[in-house]
């Protein structure tokens, strides 16, 4: 049987799915017509391996506890072993609901109330809502913006920070989700250095690793043997296959006491077993979405490139720092001197669109805006569109 969703150009209609980007445009106190490019989800219909998996779960009709067998475990270690050369072994494997949901978990098992977790700004918003709302302290080694339109690592500050700050945890952010750095194996093995003298636990989150454009992703705990006992690594098929409303992680901790260290917070907050379709789609979309996930790579970087040509010849005054991975774009609008409120007036108000303003990614990201290029060119088109009409009425 082919795989049968391969029409990536297809709009497909999401109002009145309880679509958290369209049907709540409203409720989170947006325009009704607004067009939504803001959250991480793709507009693509999933692999049809995938439904065709969850359609013969809803035939049998029941949705009792479910556990995750010897198969799903084949299915996950098989793929990050052909997609990144990682080999895990079955007892590192910790589910959870979801990314953030670790990431809260991690908090609360390796550091104590008033205690600096270290992340690098401009960077994905839960990082520091995890880290705030369980009273901890948000310690920041800020990336810098160099002349060659990437972001670069201060590791001088970085060990500063670890040192003054008697830093115990580390959210790792590979890809970097927003600015979409792919670091390089000397990166992490600087950071990875300092951490390992300091008796840092990393938490490497690295759900966009599996949409890498140039160079490789490197999986943190994989470099080292050292670096290894020191890792929580973070996997899911939610970005990867479009599946994040299904509500399954796959967590990986080599180390037996970070693990049992890990399992009684998971235990403490009373969440066991996983969603029972997200079990099965899980293991149908590593084992069967291979043809689906190349063919959505290909129009993703297609749309990618589209949008860099589209502003360098109708938007000259917005720039697009070309990613290294993931599909979350991070547009640059400091030439058009706008300040936090007018830029966002320009987007929401001029243009109509929806995208996630930089500064929800911390003072560093000001001034510029995230867009979510996973969607059919013809929604991209109009949002660009949109966007240059509203440019040129300032």
């Amino acid at each position: 049987m082919a795989e049968r969703n391969l029409d990536f150009s297809k709009v497909i209609e999401r109002d009145h799915t309880n679509c958290l980007k369209y049907d709540f445009r409203v409720a989170r106190g947006m325009p009704a017509d607004i067009l939504p490019l803001w959250v991480a989800d793709m507009d693509f219909q999933i692999s049809s391996y995938i439904q065709d998996a969850i359609e013969k779960q809803v035939r049998h009709g029941i949705y009792g506890y479910s556990e995750a067998g010897k198969d799903y475990f084949e299915a996950v270690s098989s793929w990050l072993k052909q997609q990144h050369g990682w080999v895990v072994q079955p007892q590192w494997l910790v589910k959870t609901p979801g990314v953030v949901f670790a990431l809260a978990m991690a908090v609360k098992a390796f550091t104590n109330v008033g205690d600096g977790v270290l992340i690098q700004k401009p960077v994905y918003y839960p990082f520091s809502g995890v880290i705030l709302d369980n009273k901890r302290k948000v310690v920041d080694n800020t990336l810098t913006l160099g002349e060659d339109g990437r972001y670069h690592i201060d590791f001088e500050d970085f060990e500063e920070k670890v040192v003054n700050e008697n830093v115990k945890l580390f959210f790792l952010c590979n890809p970097h989700n927003p600015v979409g750095r792919v670091w390089e194996r000397e990166e992490l093995e600087r950071l990875g250095d300092i951490c390992y003298r300091h008796n840092v636990i990393v938490v490497s989150d690295e759900i966009h690793s599996d949409f890498v454009w140039k160079g490789k992703h490197q999986v943190f705990a994989d470099l080292k043997e050292e670096y290894r006992e020191i890792s929580v690594t973070c996997t899911a098929p939610s970005k990867t296959f479009n599946i994040a409303g299904l509500q399954v992680s796959n967590i990986f901790i080599p180390n037996t006491r970070l693990r049992h260290q890990f399992k009684r917070q998971l235990d403490a907050s009373g969440y066991s077993q996983l969603n029972a379709v997200g079990i099965v789609a899980c293991e149908a979309a590593y084992r069967d979405g291979r043809e689906w996930y190349d063919g959505v790579c290909s129009y993703i970087k297609e749309n990618i490139e589209y949008v860099g040509k589209y502003l360098e010849e109708n938007i000259p005054g917005v720039k697009l720092l070309k990613p290294e991975g993931t599909y979350l774009l991070w547009l640059d609008f400091r030439e058009l001197h706008l300040s936090d409120t007018a830029l966002e007036d320009l987007i929401i108000k001029k243009a109509g669109l929806w995208l996630d303003s930089g500064a929800i990614f911390g003072d560093a990201g000001k001034g510029f805006q995230r867009i979510n290029a996973a969607c059919p060119r013809e929604i991209l088109e109009k949002a660009l569109n949109k966007l240059e009409e509203a440019v040129l009425s300032l």
